[in-house]
C-alpha cells in the first residue's frame, strides 16, 4: 500500500511540472524585442522535466526583477525552433543581446548563476 501512495504521489508531481510549461516563443516576438535593444532569454522545456520547471519558476522571478527582458520559453520538441536556435536539449538556457547570442548552458537551475548570467548581458 506504501508503495502504491508513494507511486501516485510521484505522477502528480510529475504532473505539476508539465501543467506549469506552455510555448511563448514567437519568432515575430523574438525579432522585435532584439531590434528594441531588449535582452532576450530563451528556454527549452520537455514534458516531465523537473530542471526544466526548475529553471522556468527562477526565470518567472527574473522578469520581475530585471528590466528590459523578454522572456520566451519552447518545448524542445518543436524542430521548427529547435533547428532556428540550435538547441538539442531540454533545460537549454539562451540569452541575446544586439541580436546575437551571448550566453548559452544546459541544465544550469542555480539561480544565483542564472542571475550573473543576466546581469552579465544587461
Amino acid at each position: 500500500m506504501k508503495k502504491i501512495i508513494i507511486f501516485i504521489f510521484f505522477i502528480f508531481s510529475l504532473n505539476a511540472n508539465a501543467l506549469d510549461k506552455k510555448t511563448t516563443f514567437d519568432l515575430e516576438l523574438f525579432k522585435k524585442a532584439q531590434s528594441d535593444g531588449k535582452v532576450v532569454v530563451v528556454t527549452s522545456w520537455i514534458k516531465y522535466c523537473s530542471s526544466c520547471a526548475s529553471q522556468m519558476k527562477v526565470l518567472n522571478n527574473a522578469k520581475n526583477e530585471f528590466k528590459n527582458i523578454e522572456y520566451f520559453t519552447f518545448e524542445v520538441t518543436n524542430k521548427e525552433i529547435s533547428s532556428l536556435l540550435n538547441v538539442q536539449y531540454q533545460t537549454t538556457l539562451l540569452i541575446f543581446k544586439d541580436n546575437k547570442e551571448v550566453y548559452r548552458s544546459i541544465g544550469e537551475t542555480s539561480r544565483e548563476e542564472i542571475y550573473k548570467a543576466i546581469k552579465s548581458s544587461s
